[in-house]
């Protein structure tokens, strides 16, 4: 059912942490799906894995749009260093950052009744580097293990007491990292906190509506976490409540969870979501690149997206339904590199997949609303799931899917596209739900690791995964005659089908880019 709304065809200024297809293009369909006109600036402003963007660029494009739009949507990692991972390799100067943000303070000045949302980043730390992954300095491929040790040990000595043997540990890894790198890595970090400090300030001094931080790829003891602490005691100086201010787990899905938002906002709806989980563990399972629970992260993301968290399914606007494995683990191996180490338990997922779609089909019987998220597996749909909802014929009654990648990008993309599928036609929602079912599904979850597989076991191993370079067009060609032939029989047969493309526009096998014919 379509709701009525007070705003229709509201101008939104979206500026994406980076252009990857998800967060830019695939958000920013989403929201035109539910009727409304949104503006990003041009493709080639923004840094990627392997060049830096134009900062200046892309604020200069803000400042021009600012004066015409309802609401603007601002990664502070693109108006700062071009995008999410210059914001790791970048060597702005103090000075140049500063004056970005003063750049916004303005912008606030000349267009008082625009409404602003930010969302920034805590730089990530990684457990290790990896050779030929571009998204850390390079030094992180010799050193990165033992910096995330060193960090891990210094934020466990914040919280409470290392062991003789944990301070011995941290003072040799110490002397084995050489100065120039620490100095480069803590830097770096420390401006973007310090950053990030400014724009909370900003957010109390009313320069901005509300402000996002995420933590990406994090874990429970890291300098990500440390910082995070930090953050938070600094907010609380200011007392701003999460109306204004929330900092949390994720930051691929923030995109589409502030729009959502925004367009509450504007229409002054307030959402109500009723939450179920899988049997078993379900939302006390903390997923991998986490540090805090899922029930947590969603109960973060369903207030993120304007909305409000109730128990009784009946007056729920939208039911989240979430996919966990029973015992609270997070299942790797279809959806990464071969290794022959990760062990999948088939029968304890099959049963799972089976409890959890007759749990869909209860609620669907009765009528109501429901978004799907799929987070068993990390980087892809569980396959024992979507073979029980396409047996069931159930993969077109939903409103939302997502389980294309970490848990909280997952359960926020699903959260977001479900609760604007209720100003959609039934046929932009099937058409959402098409390019979710290719990607997280039949990409990430199948061909990604078949194609995976064959690439690792070529003279350049795993570097050609994450380096296709010259291998790019033979690749998007394997992958999208593998995917039309999969989609033709898992599929309707949508117009928009019959002669779809895949590319692999960051020239790597972790992300696709699906262009449709109409």
């Amino acid at each position: 059912m379509m709701i009525n709304l007070k705003v229709e065809a509201a101008k939104i200024i979206y500026i994406p942490h980076d252009v990857r297809p998800i967060c830019a293009e695939q958000t920013a369909e989403v929201v035109e799906q539910a009727g409304y006109k949104i503006e990003m600036p041009p493709e080639e402003y923004f840094g990627t894995t392997r060049h830096f963007g134009e900062p200046e660029k892309i604020i200069e494009w803000l400042e021009t749009k600012a004066e015409s739009a309802d609401a603007a949507i601002i990664s502070t990692d693109s108006i700062l260093y071009s995008g999410l991972i210059p914001s790791r390799k970048h060597n702005e100067t103090e000075a140049a950052i500063e004056e970005r943000i003063e750049r916004i303070r303005k912008l606030r000045e000349k267009n008082s009744s625009l409404r602003i949302y930010l969302f920034s980043s805590l730089m990530r730390t990684p457990k290790e580097g990896v050779e030929g992954f571009d998204e850390e300095p390079e030094y992180y491929v010799e050193y990165g293990r033992k910096i995330f040790e060193i960090t891990m040990l210094m934020d466990k000595q914040e919280i409470s007491k290392l062991s003789g043997s944990e301070q011995e540990r941290l003072e040799q890894l110490q002397k084995n990292i050489p100065e120039w790198v620490m100095k480069d890595y803590f830097d770096r970090r420390m401006k973007n906190l310090t950053a990030t400090k400014k724009f909370i300030e900003m957010t109390s001094q009313g320069y901005a509506n509300y402000l996002l931080v995420g933590r990406d790829d994090n874990s429970p003891l890291c300098q990500t976490h440390k910082e995070n602490r930090e953050l938070i005691k600094y907010a609380e100086e200011f007392h701003l409540q999460k109306d204004k201010f929330q900092s949390l787990v994720g930051i691929d899905e923030f995109g589409l969870l502030i729009l959502t938002r925004a367009i509450n906002d504007l229409n002054e709806y307030e959402p109500l979501i009723n939450v179920k989980y899988n049997r078993g563990k379900g939302g006390g399972t903390i997923p991998a690149y986490s540090d805090e629970t899922i029930e947590e992260s969603i109960k973060n993301e369903i207030e993120i997206a304007g909305g409000k968290m109730i128990d009784d399914e009946t007056k729920a606007d939208l039911i989240l339904c979430v996919n966990t494995d029973v015992k609270g683990r997070t299942f790797h191996s279809h959806n990464s590199l071969p290794d022959n180490v990760n062990y999948v338990d088939e029968k304890k997922l099959i049963e799972g997949a089976k409890i959890f779609s007759e749990m869909i089909n209860e609620l669907i019987q009765k009528n109501y609303p429901i978004a799907i998220a799929d987070i068993t597996f990390a980087n892809g749909s569980d396959n024992y799931l979507m073979k029980n909802l396409f047996e069931r014929g159930l993969l077109f009654k939903i409103q939302s899917y997502s389980g294309w990648n970490t848990a909280s990008n997952s359960t926020g993309f699903a959260l977001g596209t479900g609760i604007l599928s209720n100003q959609m036609k039934n046929s932009a929602k099937d058409k959402l739900l098409v390019r979710r079912y290719l990607d997280d599904w039949i990409y990430q979850a199948n061909v990604r690791t078949l194609i995976g597989e064959q690439l690792y076991n070529t003279r350049e191993g795993g570097r050609s995964y994450y380096k296709l370079d010259e291998k790019t067009s033979a690749v998007e060609e394997r992958v999208t005659e593998l995917m039309k032939i999969e989609a033709q029989k898992k599929l309707p047969p949508f117009d928009y089908l019959k002669d779809f493309k895949v590319k692999l526009p960051w020239r790597r096998m972790f992300e696709c880019e699906i262009k449709f014919n109409s």
